[in-house]
């Protein structure tokens, strides 16, 4: 702090510049809690018992087919290369023409849950899952419904469903944040989709690595080369300044939040790096999770530390595949790596949480933002479907082993118990103790929440 120049900037650039000193962790704790506060904790009694601690979301970025994975369809298969017996929905342009997949379904496990031969690895645990047949969204675009599955809204800024449950829970561990988004893309509303918009900037997630990819698995900069007394020095040095600043300005919740980062991050120096290293783990759970294996690597490196940071006390946990799933053309093996990838993970992460009694109180989500169209678009491949696609749930007070509404005969359109997005997130937030009509914002002259003026729980998913 010798340099002349430092000390003639303004506030709001040394802050910026300040980041790089005590590295971005100081922004990107912005998302725990205050502490362990609870914006329902005074309102317990109004809202449902919980049935999960933490929610896991899979995020399968780009639209995986429905129709090839979860929701089996004899018709398509019969009038393979036929005209859709139907209109197509406005501003379509793929073919008309009927497009069975090359994967074989057949039922699993004492339930009977169709699975296509594309999870074989899922499929071996299909008695631990719930498929949602019947979801559609808004957005026919990827912007748009990425938007609508990670924050309620195509179109509008708005908080994140775990920007949401970190304001109504609060973080379950003092050091640790409540959200976290592991591998989040950069495209498609970027930091948007798991920012806290006008919620309390501590909200936010805290992201890990980028596009699908965890990186070194560990938060940045959490681990400097700067002596403990000069990292507090600096910490100190930011704090005062908040605070001098919070007493000019009055009551200010950006501050507020700024300062609760801030403090944060500090105490995550000690926590986070136990809990980020996954040299910890046996050998035989990472083998199990496919990690050092060139396919299964990175997504079981996201999904191991998912476990690690549920079994910490984080809220809700965002895995995120990257924008793979979306095969315009080359389906088959477009589709066929990206399951490589990820399968093997996805199950070995359930059954992970099952050995550790975890599970039953975990609520795992599995889905993109929308599904493809059973009409093929070029010569193999598929166009994005937000009509109707299928969602997987499994844990925290899930039925298990159990198929929930249906699609049409070729699957473009949800007919039977349809289920919207903002009923899936109206759900989630009610299997964690919170009822979503109940969790509300005030902001810019109304009460805003996660599912607008919308939404029901799906009681029939419920164990």
């Amino acid at each position: 702090m010798n340099d002349q120049r430092t000390l003639n900037l303004d506030r709001r650039e040394w802050m910026s510049r300040s980041t790089l000193a005590l590295g971005s962790v100081a922004v990107t704790a912005m998302s725990g809690g205050v502490g362990n506060a609870s914006a329902i904790k005074d309102q317990e009694e109004l809202h449902p018992q919980a049935r999960a601690k933490r929610v896991i979301f899979l995020f399968m970025h780009g639209g995986p087919s429905h129709v090839d994975t979860f929701d089996y369809k004899p018709e398509l298969a019969k009038h393979d290369g036929k005209d859709l017996p139907f209109e197509l929905p406005p501003n379509i342009s793929a073919k008309p023409k009927l497009m069975n997949g090359p994967w074989k379904f057949s039922k699993h496990g004492q339930s009977g849950l169709w699975v296509s031969d594309l999870l074989p690895e899922m499929a071996k645990i299909a008695d631990s899952l719930c498929v949602i047949r019947s979801m559609h969204t808004r957005g026919q675009s990827h912007g748009q419904a990425v938007g609508m599955i990670n924050t309620g809204s195509d179109n509008f800024v708005r908080p994140s469903v775990g920007a949401w449950l970190s304001y109504a829970l609060g973080s379950g561990h003092p050091d640790l944040p409540a959200h976290v988004a592991i591998g989040p893309a950069t495209a498609h509303g970027g930091p948007r989709n798991y920012g806290a918009a006008f919620l309390p900037a501590l909200h936010q997630a805290t992201a890990i690595g980028s596009n699908g990819k965890p990186g070194s698995g560990k938060i940045p900069y959490l681990n400097g080369s700067l002596e403990d007394d000069t990292l507090n020095r600096r910490f100190q040095l930011l704090q005062s300044m908040n605070h001098r600043h919070l007493s000019r300005s009055g009551p200010d919740r950006e501050i507020e939040g700024a300062i609760a980062a801030v403090d944060l991050a500090r105490r995550m120096r000690t926590a986070a790096p136990d809990v980020f290293d996954l040299e910890r783990e046996t050998q035989s759970t990472r083998h199990a999770y496919g990690i050092g294996e060139k396919a299964t690597d990175q997504f079981g490196r996201s999904c191991l530390l998912a476990r690690r940071l549920a079994e910490a006390g984080v809220r809700f946990i965002t895995v995120s595949s990257g924008q793979v799933w979306d095969q315009h053309g080359n389906l088959k093996s477009g589709h066929q790596k990206n399951a490589l990838a990820t399968d093997r993970p996805v199950a070995a992460l359930i059954e992970d949480l099952k050995q550790r009694g975890l599970w039953d109180d975990t609520l795992i989500v599995w889905g993109g933002e929308f599904g493809r169209t059973p009409v093929v678009q070029g010569s193999n491949g598929r166009d994005h479907n937000p009509q109707g696609f299928s969602v997987v749930l499994s844990g925290g007070g899930i039925k298990p082993g159990f198929a929930y509404g249906n699609t049409d005969e070729f699957g473009y359109y949800a007919r039977e118990d349809r289920v919207h997005m903002h009923d899936l997130h109206a759900t989630m937030l009610h299997l964690m103790g919170v009822d979503h009509t109940k969790l509300t914002y005030r902001y810019a002259g109304r009460d805003f929440r996660l599912t607008d003026v919308h939404g029901k729980v799906v009681d029939g998913v419920l164990a």
